[in-house]
């Protein structure tokens, strides 16, 4: 696969978003099929129990129950206490993650491109349903184009903050390795409340990604898995003798490439996609595979509410 040489770039809301999409997305909410509490009241109907205004159900009177709750009204008809429940809203966090390395931003039409698109529809989702909302972005360069870890952008809230979404995923320089491991581990150590993650990836670290996602695995979010692959990846047009040149560590190998080196490699990449989907569900996590070429509309219409990561 060949990496594009000036990859146009995004600028502005318009590049990442259009008016006819972003009036589909208002009609969104992100869901979780777990009871998730948050820290914060907000517009998210919870499966639990609380305060609200919106009554639910009764129960018995228990000691130690707040008497505040007591519906005096059945007190009065039955002579037994019972409590009021109510429906309780809370705070939902949606943490999107992206893959800003050399190998996430190779690939025609882009793969990274294609995650900053999906990041910002998907933020648009949260903030316009009131939840807190994270981006990160694993690897990419610094001001000074030097290889770093991660960056991010965090607690942004309502509407009004989709212009700093949309200013950081622009920002955000792709390039340069990522430690996918270290990534996971700061992002379960930095982690704020409960609720839905995002990570897009093609997930091709050569460290692998299984101690990485095994540090995600019950730190209170739910973990959906998009594989963003090129199709440049998923069937490659190339032959002869080349010298391949790794776009983030800059490792080489000469190949000689033949239709029975093709159809090895076509095994091979099935059976690594099998083993990530396969690797996810044992342990709770969505997973989808999405060529780079899917339109962003398809992707949150068609896959995630297909997925259910959308209602």
């Amino acid at each position: 696969m060949l990496k594009t040489a000036s990859p146009t770039r995004p600028k502005s809301i318009e590049d990442l978003l259009d008016s006819q999409l972003v009036a589909r997305l208002g009609q969104l909410d992100i869901t979780a099929r777990k009871v998730l509490s948050g820290k914060l009241k907000g517009e998210r109907r919870s499966k639990r129990r609380g305060e609200s205004v919106e009554f639910a159900d009764h129960r018995p009177y228990a000691v130690g129950d707040d008497l505040r709750h007591i519906d005096w009204n059945i007190f009065g008809r039955l002579d037994r206490l019972f409590l009021k429940l109510f429906l309780e809203e809370e705070d939902l966090s949606l943490h999107v993650v992206i893959d800003a390395s050399g190998s996430g931003d190779a690939g025609t039409p882009s793969k990274f491109l294609l995650m900053q698109k999906a990041a910002a529809a998907l933020g648009y989702v949260g903030l316009a349903n009131l939840h807190r909302v994270q981006v990160t972005a694993m690897g990419g360069l610094n001001d000074k184009a030097e290889p770093q870890l991660l960056s991010m952008i965090r607690d942004l809230r309502g509407r009004r903050r989709l212009v700093d979404l949309v200013r950081y995923l622009c920002q955000v320089e792709p390039g340069g390795p990522c430690n996918f491991t270290e990534v996971c581990r700061r992002i379960n150590l930095t982690r704020r409340g409960k609720g839905v993650m995002v990570i897009m990836s093609d997930f091709f670290h050569k460290a692998g990604y299984d101690e990485g996602l095994r540090l995600l695995v019950g730190t209170g979010y739910e973990v959906f898995l998009l594989q963003i692959l090129s199709p440049q990846e998923l069937q490659p047009d190339i032959g002869g003798d080349l010298r391949l040149k790794d776009c983030e560590d800059g490792d080489t190998a000469e190949v000689t490439i033949s239709s029975a080196l093709l159809k090895k490699y076509q095994a091979n990449l099935t059976a690594y996609c099998s083993r990530l989907r396969e690797f996810a569900g044992q342990r709770g996590m969505g997973y989808q595979l999405v060529p780079s070429s899917t339109p962003v509309d398809e992707l949150l219409m068609d896959y995630l509410r297909r997925r259910g990561l959308l209602a």
